[in-house]
């Protein structure tokens, strides 16, 4: 018998390609029919049926304090009063860089000192490659196996059959020639780092890496590995793209560079990009860097970068609202929310006899069925897959909403408080033992 989904469905694949407008909300790595949320508070979603969810997708990361939180809302309400669009520059503006530039920096080391603000992760990380390209005057990029940057061209590329062949087209619609510009190598691999810079290390213009991959699911760099990244780039007169589009202001008040440097790891990026809590759930990313890099876009500089509703008032208003009430408080509920929730999750696939291993990287986390934490994207794929969708409908029919698919993170928000976190543990024996019983 169908309900609201199902119609909902229905309705859209006859008019949206799949269904959906991105493709991973199609649920076509667990099956079934795609929740169609009609509305969302706090730490729960409902669905256009009417269920209510424990959701721990929280729009994919932006949702840091809790959907719809009353301040945030307010602001946005607020801005949209007085325009929706301007294509002008407003004092928003100029108060969310100089929030961002001044939330990014660990005691004394401050190494965002410009941003530019656009409106999705892929136009921040497309715009930081073409800045870089300018910078060094060098084509050829570098990036993960398992990696993602967004949509654009060159970042859709397969890795060739060496550390160091030119990569090919991973998309149809990728031409060729532009796929030939991005060097694909293993994650967490020295080596390959080395030996792709050995080869083509006077033409690279940058590397690229997110700064703790959670796009395959949560695989963590090594100890050392992005300061060898930063190292081994400024040693060959390329650039380092830190892309935080996912874990910028998301596992600590200045981002996954700052956790770092509070370890010990000191390195500088020369451009970061940001996203998703930056906007606070509305359409706005950035890039920054040091000002000598990022004065290179015009109009001061050659390198061209443009958008309309670069800046939208009512998105800026989300994203300031949201990075102010974005305390060290605030961290610190998510990240012992995200430590009960590992060790509960640990807990159950152990006890129902599952092979597995909890991949964390701060306050992100997610199962992996194997038997230890993948270091790279073919150790993330050498998993029993299979067992996850039976998980994630087992949760889902317990009232939790995951992200439908493996490879995706489990995002926390402040909103998660203990009645929300024993709904997901009490969730959890079952959905684990329904993994246990999976078939491949």
């Amino acid at each position: 018998m169908s309900d609201r989904n199902d119609d909902l469905f229905a309705a859209a694949r006859a008019v949206t390609p799949g269904g959906v407008n991105s493709p991973v909300r199609a649920y076509g790595s667990v099956g079934g029919t795609p929740r169609f949320l009609a509305s969302a508070s706090g730490a729960r979603v409902t669905d256009a049926a009417g269920t209510e969810y424990i959701d721990l997708v929280a729009s994919w990361g932006p949702a840091l304090l809790g959907h719809a939180h009353p301040e945030v809302v307010a602001a946005v309400q607020e801005a949209a009063t007085r325009g929706l669009s301007f294509g002008a520059p407003t004092e928003g503006e100029v108060e969310l860089a100089g929030v961002i530039a001044d939330r990014v920096r660990f005691g004394d080391v401050r190494p965002v000192e410009r941003v530019r603000l656009v409106s999705t992760g892929t136009e921040a990380t497309m715009t930081a490659i073409r800045l870089a390209r300018g910078a060094t005057g060098r084509d050829l990029l570098v990036k993960f196996a398992g990696h993602y940057h967004g949509h654009s061209d060159g970042l859709l590329a397969a890795a060739g059959s060496g550390v160091a062949t030119l990569a090919l087209p991973g998309s149809a619609g990728v031409p060729a020639p532009i796929a030939a510009q991005t060097l694909v190598i293993d994650y967490n691999d020295p080596d390959a780092l080395a030996a792709v810079f050995a080869e083509h290390g006077d033409r690279i213009a940058a590397v690229i890496v997110e700064a703790s991959s959670a796009n395959m699911g949560v695989v963590a760099p090594v100890p050392g590995f992005n300061k060898l990244i930063a190292d081994t780039v400024h040693e060959h007169g390329a650039l380092m793209i830190l892309d935080e589009v996912l874990t910028g202001f998301r596992v600590h008040p200045a981002g996954f560079w700052a956790l770092q440097a509070a370890a010990g790891e000191d390195y500088q990026p020369d451009i970061f990009t940001f996203g998703k809590v930056v906007g606070g759930g509305m359409p706005l990313a950035a890039l920054g860097g040091r000002a000598e890099v990022m004065d290179l876009l015009a109009p001061v500089g050659p390198v061209y970068q443009a958008g309309t509703l670069s800046g939208n008032p009512l998105s800026v208003a989300a994203g300031l609202a949201t990075l102010r009430l974005a305390t060290p408080e605030v961290y610190e509920t998510i990240d012992a929310a995200s430590t009960r929730l590992v060790a509960a999750l640990e807990s159950a696939l152990a006890d129902a006899g599952v092979t597995h291993a909890v991949a964390k990287a701060g306050n992100l986390f997610n199962p992996s069925f194997r038997a230890s934490a993948p270091r790279n994207y073919a150790e993330a794929q050498a998993q029993d897959v299979f067992r996850y969708a039976p998980f994630f409908h087992s949760m889902r029919e317990q009232g939790v909403a995951l992200p439908p698919s493996v490879f995706e993170a489990w995002f926390l928000t402040a909103a998660h408080g203990d009645e929300e976190l024993s709904r997901i543990e009490e969730a959890l024996p079952a959905a684990s033992r329904a993994a246990a019983g999976a078939q491949s």
